[in-house]
């Protein structure tokens, strides 16, 4: 398969942290959401989550399930008015695809999955036992991979989409609720400005009817198809409302989350 043929090239690259995006120079987005033509220095957002960021107790426990959140999510410079994050090149995209489909997460997902559709006797040509299970591990896996190909690397790339998820971490719980729901719909380009979100429903509905292929048990047909995509949607903007609040929600439980700069708390009344 042309994915799993990609990771392996990939696998070594890998091994190490992904470069972060080098600063560049890209112009500033106004109140309407056009540049104004001034040029600025980007802001590079604070690295990626490390297992050394957490140092109390169930350390790895906490690294495992909040790595790819922390993944996928950056803050934006609320310090510093009219500045934009800077964006992902086209290897930094690539990069987090792979360490997505690498993450344990993905294969504990897949095999969560491959043991409710073997409960339950989907694909049934798949046959039961270890050989029926291990076919559709294969299977879920794939298409956890398939779905952060298209979404994290294929669409962002064709459309300058930026797939990473923007915190607002401002403002009431209700606003934070719909920004983090908006973002199925609202994505940022890698200039900064806004734009539709065609990764999420493009790269989900491409996810989808690949699907179809390896999944003999599927329903075909617009209605299950559409399903599907409903289902994967609502699960990715449920995803994001944690993305938005697990900061909170880390503290909340006495997590030893990674603390913000001091420089990203908006306290100066100059600034404002």
């Amino acid at each position: 398969m042309v994915l799993l043929a990609l990771l392996a090239w990939a696998g070594t690259s890998c091994a190490q942290e992904s470069p972060a995006p080098k600063p560049s120079v890209q112009p500033v987005p106004s109140q309407n959401g056009t540049t104004n033509g001034v040029a600025v220095p980007c802001v590079q957002p604070p690295p990626m989550l490390r297992l050394q960021d957490y140092n109390g107790p169930f350390q790895k426990t906490v690294a495992f399930f909040a790595g790819p959140l922390e993944r996928k999510s950056v803050h934006p410079p609320h310090y510093k008015p009219g500045a934009v994050l800077c964006s992902l090149e086209l290897k930094d995209k690539f990069f987090l695809f792979v360490r997505d489909s690498y993450d344990p997460g993905t294969f504990l997902a897949a095999g969560f999955f491959a043991g409710i559709n073997q409960a339950e006797n989907r694909d049934p040509t798949f046959g039961q036992g270890a050989a029926g299970y291990g076919k559709r591990f294969g299977a879920s896996y794939a298409d956890q991979v398939s779905f952060r190909f298209f979404k994290d690397f294929a669409y962002p790339s064709i459309f300058s989409e930026d797939p990473r998820y923007y915190r607002l971490a401002q403002g009431s719980g209700g606003r934070r609720f719909l920004h983090a729901l908006n973002h199925a719909f609202v994505a940022h380009r890698d200039n900064g400005n806004r734009m539709f979100n065609f990764s999420e429903w493009l790269g989900t509905a491409s996810a989808v009817s690949l699907s179809n292929v390896y999944h003999p048990g599927n329903e075909r047909g617009f209605v299950p198809s559409a399903e599907r995509l409903g289902y994967r949607v609502l699960s990715d903007m449920g995803f994001d409302v944690l993305r938005e609040f697990w900061p909170e929600i880390s503290r909340k439980l006495k997590l030893p989350f990674r603390a913000e700069p001091a420089k990203d708390i908006d306290s100066n009344p100059a600034s404002k």
